[in-house]
């Protein structure tokens, strides 16, 4: 977990860390309110006391709302993580220079962006069971997924003849 690697090899408190985890932000209601269920189970899942969502733009939290929420909440150190699966021009430029701004706005707190998740082993395994689930759902043997179930699930599809 997330608290014990701080506590235990790099020796920062954990109760002083916060954690930012942010996406682009869409128009969409359901797709920002995904980030907040996000941030709510890597809360439960590091442990870390103090997680807030963000969005990058078109929604609110901003970078800057939840930055300055997790000062309040007693964080020295933010660090704040893209949740993105590749690295690209957010991740290299809008984030940070959004931080740095947030930033601004707390002297003496440190901060950092982390790399996105990328190329990770653990992802091809959340691929699979995702896979497996919506073709169990699809073949009429599962329970619709928690992204699907409001819309009544996944349907398999059948191709129709090639287009001329």
């Amino acid at each position: 977990m997330l608290r014990d690697r701080l506590s235990d090899g790099l020796r920062l408190d954990p109760a002083k860390v916060g954690v930012v985890v942010v996406d682009h932000g869409s128009r969409r209601t359901e797709s920002n309110e995904l980030l907040h269920d996000v941030a709510a189970l890597f809360e439960r899942v590091s442990q870390m006391p103090i997680v807030e969502p963000a969005h990058m733009e078109l929604a609110e939290p901003s970078i800057a709302a939840a930055f300055a929420r997790c000062v309040e909440r007693g964080a020295e150190t933010v660090v704040v993580f893209p949740y993105f699966l590749s690295p690209g021009r957010h991740w290299s430029q809008d984030i940070p220079q959004l931080a740095a701004e947030a930033a601004r706005n707390h002297p003496g707190v440190r901060y950092q962006v982390t790399s996105p998740l990328g190329l990770q082993e653990l992802m091809a395994e959340v691929m699979s069971l995702r896979i497996a689930q919506c073709l169990q759902r699809s073949l009429g043997d599962g329970e619709a997924c928690d992204l699907c179930r409001p819309t009544g699930g996944c349907v398999m599809q059948e191709g129709g003849e090639p287009s001329a």
